[in-house]
């Protein structure tokens, strides 16, 4: 799966989130910005990264990202429901408990970052990477995979309700429970240890020969 990388220049202006003019940031560098519990809902982010930034609690619910990368952010119980990106990397970010559902993650990478009790519900991925990332009770409940990749991932406990999964790849990631509908389950990639797994979670009973 080719994901394309933020495009964004060398010549970025520092900024602050508090310095936003008509809801609009572009090729802009924010860094050991703390917005804790404010409002930032609808705004547009293009070409921009951001550095050590803590946004716990925030409202960024339908907020635009394009070509932006986050490096070392808290996004902890953030609401970015309705988001809209294309496009982006999170890098070593924290994102529990983030409020992503209905949004749409394009051309996304969340790689060393910590996303468990994330909600995607509803959400459309298409052409997302989760590469080295913990996703413990992450809820996907009825979202929409358009080509996803989960390399060497922590899924345990994860809520694939509802969701199609053919073509989805977990066999280079870890769980001891999943949640699934059964047949949703068509297609989906697992390693011979997952596969034991899967039919003691349909009650089967595995016999050595």
């Amino acid at each position: 799966m080719k994901i394309k990388d933020p495009i964004i220049g060398e010549d970025l202006t520092k900024q602050s989130m508090h310095d936003i003019e008509e809801d609009f940031i572009e090729e802009a560098i924010i860094e050991q910005e703390n917005c804790i519990n404010e409002q930032f809902e609808g705004i547009h982010i293009q070409r921009t990264v951001f550095k050590n930034c803590r946004f716990i609690g925030t409202d960024f619910s339908r907020i635009s990202l394009t070509d932006v990368r986050f490096e070392k952010c808290d996004f902890s119980n953030a609401n970015m429901e309705y988001a809209s990106m294309n496009r982006v990397i999170f890098d070593n970010c924290k994102l529990v408990g983030c409020n992503l559902e209905h949004a749409y993650i394009g051309h996304t990478k969340f790689q060393h970052s910590l996303v468990n009790m994330a909600l995607f519900g509803k959400a459309k991925l298409e052409k997302v990477l989760f590469e080295h990332a913990s996703l413990q009770q992450v809820d996907f409940y009825r979202s929409i995979f358009k080509t996803i990749q989960l390399d060497t991932c922590n899924l345990n406990e994860a809520n694939f309700e509802e969701t199609p999964l053919k073509g989805i790849d977990v066999s280079t990631s870890q769980f001891d429970t999943l949640f699934v509908t059964i047949d949703q389950l068509k297609g989906l990639k697992v390693s011979p240890l997952q596969a034991i797994q899967f039919a003691s979670m349909l009650g089967l009973i595995v016999k050595d020969s």
